[in-house]
């Protein structure tokens, strides 16, 4: 039975309540002189408490989803980008939908390529389906998805995702309970959330075990703008729009006013 709470009428209702329509628990009631005796009851609901929950994609069975093909990723990151929008990444019991990217090419003033291959950046140059994972401000473990053939220099950055299952690690491994956007809009909120470092640089994605890029469904519309945090890059890239998201989703990081369908 809910807990109910006392108030005192203070003015005649403009018709009189009954016991039976008050309800079995009579809270308060006050009796005048040539009138019958009424009482008034009132109930005051409890907040509900908010529910966390997986969001779960319905019939996806993540024991059965299939690993992208080495295949898959060798082609430019510009056209590996979107292509990357709704599909899956895998470590242990944390899946997550890959919401929002971003692509970085050869002779491309914000790429990390741009300095050549280095002990750093030397996971960019091999084969595209890798991972590169790198330190930001010493702070922010960044994934990113190596593209095209060994020797090129491009990666797609993974910028938010979705928590699709394993939230409870997700929100052990960020420090924070919530099933809020705030707890994977971000790039270096991705690699918290997957328990990545820097050894995890240069990990095949299309191989059983360990972190895993999963095949998902393809979004039915998407957004396109410039990417973020490259003010030190070249005009032309700056405003390059080689930033992707999914549409209609509540998942995709600051800023989003810049934004637009293709």
């Amino acid at each position: 039975m809910n807990k109910t709470q006392r108030f005192k009428r203070v003015a005649k209702p403009k018709r009189p309540i009954s016991t039976s329509e008050a309800g079995d628990d009579v809270v308060d009631h006050e009796t005048r002189p040539n009138h019958p005796s009424k009482t008034l009851s009132i109930r005051v609901k409890p907040k509900p408490k908010p529910k966390l929950n997986t969001f779960p994609i319905p019939d996806l069975s993540f024991d059965r989803m299939t690993i992208l093909s080495p295949e898959f990723c060798l082609i430019d990151a510009l056209d590996l980008a979107p292509r990357l929008l709704g599909k899956h990444l895998r470590r242990d019991d944390v899946v997550l939908r890959i919401t929002e990217v971003e692509a970085y090419r050869p002779n491309d003033s914000a790429c990390h390529g741009r300095f050549g291959i280095t002990a750093r950046t030397a996971p960019v140059f091999g084969r595209g389906g890798h991972a590169y994972v790198y330190l930001c401000y010493g702070l922010h473990t960044m994934l990113n998805v190596v593209a095209d053939k060994e020797g090129v220099g491009a990666a797609v950055l993974i910028r938010s995702c979705a928590p699709i299952s394993g939230l409870d690690t997700i929100q052990h491994r960020r420090g924070q309970k919530t099933d809020k956007p705030v707890l994977l809009t971000g790039p270096g909120k991705i690699g918290q959330a997957l328990g990545l470092s820097t050894e995890w640089s240069n990990h095949c994605l299309y191989a059983p075990g360990g972190l895993e890029l999963l095949d998902g469904p393809e979004p039915e519309k998407i957004l396109i703008g410039p990417r973020v945090g490259i003010e030190y890059a070249l005009p032309e890239h700056v405003n390059a729009l080689w930033r992707f998201a999914i549409a209609d989703t509540p998942w995709i990081s600051a800023p989003k006013n810049t934004l637009r369908p293709p």
